[in-house]
């Protein structure tokens, strides 16, 4: 089975670095930058980790999650929130026992790499 790892993200540079980081751990790595985008690759059959950024225009990450939930897209998925933000909004209170962690940007690569391997590990 293949690990896949899905970022989303507006900002290009934390997509390039993130690919960069998992390319080379044997993962295929997608990179999206709006949350319209993640649904039409879970839509596709995506199944892995996903890193959400919260502040992203259109549909922030949250409004991504509540709609993965909705639509029933959260099986088979890991998701873990990738944000500058410190600490996490109101949003968050609906949606916490859909996200396994939150993780602050900047990020140490190699605690992020361990973080997602363990959950590679869950999902098979």
């Amino acid at each position: 089975m293949v690990n896949k790892l899905m970022i989303v993200d507006d900002d290009p540079y934390i997509l390039i670095a993130v690919r960069e980081l998992f390319e080379p751990e044997n993962c295929e790595v997608y990179t999206v930058d709006k949350g319209e985008n993640c649904i039409e690759e879970l839509k596709k059959g995506f199944r892995g980790v996903i890193l959400m950024d919260i502040m992203m225009p259109f549909m922030d990450g949250w409004d991504t999650i509540e709609k993965i939930v909705n639509q029933g897209y959260l099986d088979g998925n890991i998701i873990f929130m990738f944000t500058a933000k410190d600490i996490p909004d109101k949003k968050m209170d609906n949606l916490k026992e859909y996200i396994a962690d939150y993780i602050t940007k900047p990020f140490v690569p190699d605690e992020l790499i361990a973080t997602v391997k363990e959950c590679f590990t869950r999902l098979k």
